[in-house]
């Protein structure tokens, strides 16, 4: 069985692949030990945390997948693919190795979500993954979005 590595910042991950977004807690989900040092910056405009990926290489077969509540406020959401996650309007944008490329992937997929009317501080999930088996992997990804639901607001 493929390992799942879930990374969720500033997102409550609920046990399901659902998300309760807009939330101000932060949580690191790993099947395996994995790089989950983070930073944490004190300013007088309140505390940043960041934490990067948390592992340095993917394995062959693996996928990342991290969700990110905390972006800056968006008038839109972009470029991408027109879908719906969760019910709400979100653009896609798969990439040949893209960010992920740093810890191995073969593939990234960013999703941008509007998770409150623009102009909001949208969700953004980022998926990693490394061959093989990157058509079966894309397939869990795209599962993972159709049964994301989020906390009604």
């Amino acid at each position: 069985m493929k390992k799942l590595i879930a990374s969720v910042a500033a997102a409550a991950l609920i046990a399901s692949p659902a998300v309760a977004a807009q939330t101000t807690s932060s949580k690191t989900v790993t099947t395996k030990s994995g790089n989950t040092k983070a930073t944490t910056t004190v300013s007088t405009k309140g505390n940043t945390t960041s934490c990067g990926f948390p592992v340095k290489q993917l394995e062959p077969g693996g996928v990342l997948v991290t969700w990110n509540a905390s972006t800056p406020p968006a008038m839109a959401l972009g470029p991408g693919s027109r879908i719906r996650v969760g019910g709400r309007e979100a653009r896609r944008v798969d990439t040949a190795g893209g960010m992920c490329r740093r810890i191995g992937a073969d593939r990234t997929i960013d999703v941008l979500i509007a998770t409150r009317p623009l102009p909001s501080t949208p969700t953004q999930f980022t998926a990693c993954l490394r061959g093989p088996g990157l058509a079966q992997e894309e397939r869990s990804v795209e599962a993972l979005l159709a049964s994301t639901k989020f906390a009604s607001q």
